[in-house]
């Protein structure tokens, strides 16, 4: 009986799904395309919610949002809530977690107490003394920040006091802010975009180093590992050390478009970004949150293409490291036996539609995610799907593949028979959640092989697509009274979709 894989997850935050050598020439990254190569490439993988807290506890508990409880950013994932990693610990696997967690707040309350937040956050003492266990992870090394925001500490900061690197707050903003903060300006385009920061010292080297180092740990343990290896990029801000700041010329990146008119038969809020100072008041709530997206998205093309040539670099930079990780598995002598994907937590607006970065706004650009499988045991080389996956779908992807049993309440299905090439498809839709404010702007989002609907909570707007013959999602058929039929059968799937992801967490053993 061969012995059970090791699985080693690595992801990125806020990619674009065409952000891969394989797909796009002008992006240079020989190590993804490396892990396309020796594996699969998943052409319709997607996102359970386009915000970064709900889609990573999805990827850990095999759930969606709506039924693991952390629904949105600033709320907690349980920590009691049993994960993957529980389940892998249990059959004997090293579990472990390098680099972003984002499972918890940047505040903590009374009921949603967090470890991920200031002051705690610079607390390298606590940190030192912290590794876990921590949501199925028996071994954990950890940061919140994204580039060079002011909340950095916990095992990064350590690290890089232990490299020699004494000063290290000087190169993040100030907390609290200051006026004269180096690093202060527009979020997503930030006026020093080329890091002072010493290339070595960057964040994405230290999820690096350590991932070599905890795969190293496990292997000389002899056990099987699950291995989450968490980088931070190309989450704005844009800012990365050189020579990757200056690695791609501006005037040659692909910056998105929005049509004349394609915003006006779409919900309200699609148009107000588009305003110089545009008024949300309408979507806010008593005591709520600002909402991602939000704000005006009107930028100067020259900005936008200096900002998109820094993303890209920054996607380099961590591409890099992600082939010191791989090297690693073939020096170990792993390689054959050690299960890798490598995916995003969701996707990036680049211009497309007049948007950037993220929000409600549920095109592909921001749900659609690269995705990439190898294992040399049973995962044909070379190989493409465009079969449709979620990321709920990959814990109990990783149970199948290590020979465990399913849990009644994961809500995902096992797409390891797909990625072998055993099956066309294991799912016949996607489904997609946003639930930023509790009422104002809460949807959800139906994907098949040729069309999309979203739908809101509250208001008679919502969008229809027809992927197929507008991959680009220009005209919204909500409204054409010819898709008044397609309305209706996508409406029906929905509603179906809806009965058929509920979990079943405990079986029926008798009849009353």
């Amino acid at each position: 009986m061969p012995p059970p894989p090791n699985i080693l997850l690595i992801t990125s935050d806020q990619q674009h799904w065409n952000t891969l050598g394989t797909i796009n020439p002008r992006i240079r990254t020989p190590n993804l395309d490396r892990l396309a190569r020796d594996g699969t490439q998943l052409d319709r993988t997607y996102c359970p919610n386009p915000v970064c807290s709900p889609s990573r506890a999805s990827i850990l508990t095999g759930q969606y949002p709506s039924t693991h409880g952390c629904w949105t950013i600033g709320v907690k994932l349980p920590e009691e809530t049993r994960t993957v990693g529980h389940e892998l610990a249990a059959a004997g696997y090293d579990t472990t977690l390098v680099g972003k967690a984002h499972f918890q707040p940047l505040l903590s309350l009374p009921g949603s107490e967090s470890i991920e937040c200031q002051p705690t956050l610079r607390d390298l003492d606590f940190w030192r003394g912290f590794h876990g266990p921590w949501y199925g992870f028996d071994h954990v090394e950890t940061a919140r920040m994204h580039g060079n925001e002011s909340h950095v500490g916990q095992h990064y900061a350590i690290w890089m006091e232990e490299r020699g690197l004494a000063n290290w707050r000087d190169y993040f903003q100030q907390f609290p802010p200051v006026p004269d903060d180096k690093y202060a300006g527009p979020y997503y385009t930030r006026d020093a975009q080329a890091w002072d920061l010493p290339e070595e010292f960057h964040h994405s080297c230290w999820v690096g180093e350590r991932t070599v180092a905890n795969i190293e740990r496990s292997a000389r343990s002899g056990r099987p590992f699950f291995l989450w290896s968490s980088f931070f990029d190309p989450h704005p801000p844009y800012v990365v050390p050189e020579p990757w700041a200056s690695a791609y010329e501006p005037d040659q990146m692909p910056w998105g478009t929005l049509e004349p008119g394609e915003l006006d038969r779409l919900p309200p809020h699609f148009a107000l970004t588009q305003q110089a100072d545009p008024d949300f008041s309408a979507y806010d709530e008593p005591g709520g949150h600002a909402l991602h997206g939000f704000h005006s998205h009107r930028h100067g093309l020259a900005e936008m293409r200096r900002s998109m040539a820094c993303y890209y670099g920054m996607i380099g930079l961590m591409d890099r490291e992600i082939g010191r990780i791989l090297d690693s598995l073939d020096r170990l002598g792993i390689a054959e036996n050690t299960l890798v994907v490598f995916t995003t937590d969701h996707g990036h607006f680049l211009g497309q539609h007049g948007l950037i970065a993220k929000g409600p706004f549920h095109y592909e650009d921001l749900l659609r995610l690269p995705f990439l499988a190898r294992f040399p045991a049973r995962i044909p080389a070379g190989t493409r799907s465009d079969a449709l996956c979620s990321l709920v779908d990959l814990a109990p992807t990783f149970l199948s593949a290590a020979g465990l049993p399913i849990p009644g309440r994961m809500q995902g299905v096992d797409q390891l028979p797909v990625w072998t090439g055993d099956r066309d498809s294991a799912r016949a839709h996607v489904l997609v959640e946003n639930r930023h404010n509790p009422t104002r702007m809460h949807l959800r989002t139906l994907v098949t092989d040729t069309h999309k609907i979203t739908v809101y909570r509250d208001g008679d707007f919502g969008e229809l697509w027809d992927l197929a013959s507008d991959p680009e999602e220009r005209r919204n058929l909500w409204n054409d009274p010819a898709a008044a039929t397609l309305k209706s059968a996508m409406l029906l799937r929905l509603a179906r979709a809806e009965i058929e992801r509920e979990p079943t967490a405990m079986p029926r053993i008798a009849g009353a």
